[in-house]
């Protein structure tokens, strides 16, 4: 039993459509590349939160603490993004409107509201850009074309990744900001045999 039934195509049916049969008129290649994103793209992110991690040993042991965290929030955008489909349950917009689409439609049960994807990234990109805002100028774009590229290839209303996104931000802002709490707990690593881990020499 679905906490809120969500009618997809008459939030943003029409728009979904659009987006998709310009999919299906665009140049393979580009088809192409944004399908490549839509699969691969998540890991972009883990390595930009390696390479954060690595800046960040050097900084201080409250850019450390974000840094370390990162991966953490990560996981616990996805979580609540994921109860949240379990709650809602929409079905994705391939199946109720049967439109051609770049990417198999995922199967029945596998909900389309919030996107996953997006939540991830978003989740992603604003720890990265509360640690490092160099390679946070890197991620935002980064998380916005991952939320477009899942309406571009079919699996995804717009309102789906548009609060995804928001899922992702709004989880990862508080938790980003108070990991910055375990500054003293990587100091104390400093001291320890993970010194590595937590600081440059």
């Amino acid at each position: 039993m679905s906490l809120l039934a969500l009618d997809g195509p008459s939030v943003d049916g029409p728009v979904y459509t659009r987006i998709t049969d310009l999919a299906g008129r665009a140049p393979h290649w580009l088809d192409g590349l944004v399908s490549l994103w839509t699969t691969y793209g998540l890991g972009l992110f883990a390595v930009l939160m390696l390479v954060a991690w690595w800046r960040a040993r050097p900084a201080g042991p409250q850019r450390t603490a974000t840094a370390l965290a990162a991966p953490a929030v990560v996981v616990a955008a996805f979580l609540t993004d994921t109860l949240l489909k379990s709650l809602i349950r929409e079905q994705r917009p391939c199946r109720t409107l049967h439109t051609l689409t770049l990417e198999v439609c995922p199967p029945p049960g596998d909900w389309s509201f919030p996107s996953n994807h997006a939540a991830i990234a978003a989740a992603a990109a604003t720890a990265l850009w509360l640690t490092d805002r160099r390679i946070g100028a890197l991620a935002v774009p980064a998380a916005l074309l991952m939320a477009f590229s899942r309406v571009w290839v079919g699996v995804h209303y717009p309102h789906d990744v548009v609060f995804g996104v928001l899922v992702g931000a709004t989880v990862a802002w508080p938790l980003t900001l108070l990991a910055r709490r375990c500054a003293p707990v990587v100091e104390r690593l400093r001291a320890t045999p993970l010194r590595p881990l937590v600081a440059q020499r």
